[in-house]
């Protein structure tokens, strides 16, 4: 029995070294060295190329490295009779609210407008508002959801989530279903997207839905790129049914030069950094899962590929 490391940034050198300070008799290889391809029971992977783990004879489970799973559904080469798990990290939800929270506070103080003015030299106040003024409305009541509502309420923030399927939480109003969006639409002022990106969810900020929103409410997307129907988001904020809109993720990354979202004044850009899975904090789950396969014990944080999270 074996791991196997896939992702294509840079980083598998930084993630087995990781996985060997911690566990030195791990058996644990990348897939760009040699590696014994019958004794992989784990894959563990991060945009992978598709077609990639149809070497591995024996595989028990594919890992995803983060909280993230689409990019393993997408791939139809994959084995379809091999467990999926994904990352439940606090740091990737502490990562995530502190990011959200920033975005936040800096459209509601015009910081993003400031820096722009800053750059024509041009000293122009602006009315502000405050967290007293707005709904925080959550698109997407799981693990890194929950947890941003928690932050949030505890600063004096109002919040409400949506989730497709009706959830049982007493802590938070959460709406459900197509009917429930509609109503949660329009009592959000600012949305935050954290959805895991399924074929029932791509798409789902497009026009139509964004114009349920109340006048001038702001987009804050942390979830994946598509999500969003990019040709979509900027006549939307130049008609003033958004005021503007935080973008971490993008159908295409990096995001081209050549996309017009770098030049538009109401759209903040950053790239895919909101919330991170660090090595040293998510390595000892990653091989927890494989403690447990090598004793047949059931893996954590199991994907329901019907659902696709």
């Amino acid at each position: 029995m074996a791991i196997v490391l896939i992702r294509q940034d840079g980083k598998l050198d930084l993630w087995k070294n990781t996985f060997l300070q911690q566990f030195p008799e791990l058996p644990v290889y990348h897939y760009k060295e040699a590696h014994p391809e019958e004794e992989i029971t784990m894959a563990i992977v991060w945009k992978h190329p598709e077609g990639s783990l149809t070497k591995y004879p024996n595989l028990a489970c594919i890992a995803s490295f983060g909280a993230g799973v689409d990019f393993i559904m997408e791939d139809t080469s994959r084995p379809q009779n091999v467990d999926i798990t994904r990352v439940i990290d606090p740091a990737l939800a502490a990562d995530m609210s502190e990011y959200v929270l920033a975005a936040i506070l800096g459209y509601l103080k015009n910081m993003d407008l400031y820096s722009h003015d800053q750059d024509l030299s041009s000293w122009e106040p602006k009315p502000y508002t405050r967290i007293s003024d707005h709904t925080v409305g959550i698109m997407g009541a799981g693990t890194l959801g929950m947890a941003l509502a928690t932050s949030l309420s505890q600063l004096g923030m109002k919040v409400i989530g949506w989730s497709r399927s009706p959830k049982k939480e007493k802590a938070l109003k959460i709406y459900d279903g197509t009917a429930g969006k509609v109503e949660f639409l329009h009592k959000s002022t600012i949305l935050v997207c954290l959805l895991p990106l399924t074929n029932t969810t791509k798409g789902i900020l497009n026009k139509e839905t964004l114009s349920h929103l109340p006048s001038g409410a702001y987009l804050i997307n942390v979830a994946r790129g598509g999500h969003l129907v990019e040709e979509d988001l900027i006549p939307l904020i130049d008609s003033g049914q958004l005021s503007g809109a935080c973008l971490d993720v993008f159908q295409e990354e990096p995001l081209p030069t050549e996309h017009p979202f770098w030049k538009h004044p109401g759209i903040k850009i950053t790239p895919h950094v909101a919330s991170v899975s660090d090595p040293a904090s998510v390595v000892p789950q990653l091989v927890e899962n494989y403690r447990r396969i090598c004793d047949k014990e059931p893996l954590l944080h199991l994907v329901d590929p019907q659902k696709g999270y």
